[in-house]
């Protein structure tokens, strides 16, 4: 079978910097062959046609199901991780099931109901925080986050169960993403080798082997309370029926909250801590920031804080410049078909790149400057902006993480005085299939902010 821009390099040298640095090998890619090229990686069994140009990725999703259809199995490295009933695996109509099954627990009507929860937990874990002593802003959102979903997704806030999961969560990702080399044994079928619990891959087993068993515990009990007054997204899954008045089984619940556990906590950790990073890297966007959130008296309101076109502007470009996740879900080419030119026979795997769409200077001039104001002067299309993916597989739960992302910085912007801690860079690394930042964000916190509250006042009598 016959590849369009097929890199050069060897197979295996290339799977070793893909896994090492997966952005200094796209940004090489990139230079040779700047709409797609196919790389030989690990994860997906052969070649994979990579493309970033708007006009490539449109025809993509536009045809999802038809000329290039969304394959589960094509993302089989993460089912150690989730399972083999995660609607990210699934196929078809039961795909299609599952993800119907679950969108109405993400409905942006529901945001505000977790609204005000997500405001007290963020200023609960920010209260703990010692003054001027650095702090890796990471570690903070990782907390935060994790909070978010026992109490929003699992309907948690105390009692043992919760504080288990609580301490045993982490461990377990950071099995798999704290550095290139721990997120190998996802790539390298060879190093999972169960060693007994002192090695790597049976610490990961055992880890997860306790975690379903509190999950499952949890949806047993829960199935046994049935009470309909619960909000939480674990309480609606378990309600929700499909067509044929089915609902889930045990074992979909557990992976899909697997799922929601790794997605909506390392994800949207991350994100947060790069906002923090880059609006304190760039003083005149903090201050433009903060003079917005000075705007919203007691910034206790959710919604409002929600609808702050500066702060929306911020956490966007946050996603473009630093995006968590490197590529869309990938798909399969169904029939011979033109892709920007180039033939790509019927078996052809091919991958939206999100990081170097978001990296196109036709698109966004001077790609590397965090630069806010250009979501303000235009509209992307989700061909040109797609940190959560796009088509069939667009991440269910972009409108809750993108509303967690905004009240989590505005409640720590409006409290804190911070700054960042030393001169050295933040750079993208990788941690596991994610993007994280390489040192962590390290912050100052300097003490509690002063809120100026003449500009609440002016703002409120503009409006009067």
């Amino acid at each position: 079978m016959q590849f369009p821009n097929t890199l050069k390099t060897p197979s295996f040298i290339q799977k070793l910097q893909w896994i090492a640095d997966p952005v200094e090998y796209m940004e090489k890619a990139v230079q040779q062959h700047p709409d797609l090229f196919t790389a030989e990686i690990v994860g997906f069994g052969g070649d994979v046609v990579f493309v970033n140009h708007p006009q490539g990725i449109q025809e993509i999703f536009t045809n999802d199901r038809k000329k290039f259809a969304a394959i589960g199995e094509l993302s089989k490295v993460l089912q150690p991780l989730i399972g083999d009933y995660s609607v990210l695996l699934l196929n078809g109509n039961h795909h299609k099931r599952q993800r119907q099954l679950m969108m109405p627990s993400f409905h942006a009507e529901r945001l505000g109901a977790y609204g005000q929860a997500i405001l007290n937990l963020t200023e609960e874990a920010c209260n703990q925080l010692p003054f001027d002593k650095p702090i890796l802003a990471h570690d903070l959102m990782l907390k935060i986050s994790m909070e978010v979903v026992l109490k929003v997704v699992f309907g948690l806030s105390e009692g043992e169960r919760y504080q288990k999961l609580k301490d045993l969560v982490p461990k377990f990702v950071s099995e798999m993403f704290n550095s290139p080399l721990k997120s190998s044994f996802l790539f390298f079928s060879f190093l999972q080798q169960d060693l007994g619990s002192w090695s790597p891959w049976g610490r990961f087993i055992r880890q997860r082997q306790k975690i379903d068993e509190l999950l499952h515990t949890e949806i047993a009990e829960r199935r046994r309370e049935n009470n309909p007054e619960r909000i939480d997204i674990l309480s609606l899954l378990i309600s929700a029926k499909d067509e044929e008045g089915k609902s889930m089984t045990d074992q979909e619940l557990r992976d899909e909250l697997i799922t929601l556990l790794i997605a909506g906590h390392e994800t949207t950790a991350t994100a947060m801590a790069w906002g923090l990073y880059w609006i304190h890297h760039s003083p005149k966007v903090c201050e433009k920031l903060l003079q917005e959130l000075d705007t919203i008296e007691g910034i206790k309101d959710p919604m409002s804080i929600f609808k702050l076109p500066y702060l929306a502007a911020v956490c966007n470009e946050t996603l473009r410049i630093s995006p968590v996740v490197m590529f869309t879900l990938p798909r399969a080419v169904q029939e011979s078909v033109k892709l920007l030119g180039h033939q790509l026979e019927a078996g052809t795997i091919v991958q939206g790149c999100i990081y170097l769409t978001h990296q196109r200077e036709n698109l966004y001039p001077q790609p590397k400057q965090f630069k806010p104001e250009r979501f303000l002067e235009r509209h992307f299309t989700p061909y040109e902006f797609m940190p959560f993916g796009g088509g069939v597989r667009r991440c269910i739960g972009e409108a809750l993480a993108l509303f967690e992302m905004k009240l989590v910085l505005a409640t720590i912007l409006s409290n804190y005085q911070l700054s960042l801690d030393g001169q050295r860079p933040e750079r993208l690394q990788r941690r596991g299939v994610v993007l994280g930042p390489a040192n962590g964000v390290k912050i100052l916190v300097k003490g509690r902010r002063p809120r100026q509250e003449s500009l609440v006042v002016a703002a409120n009598t503009l409006t009067c």
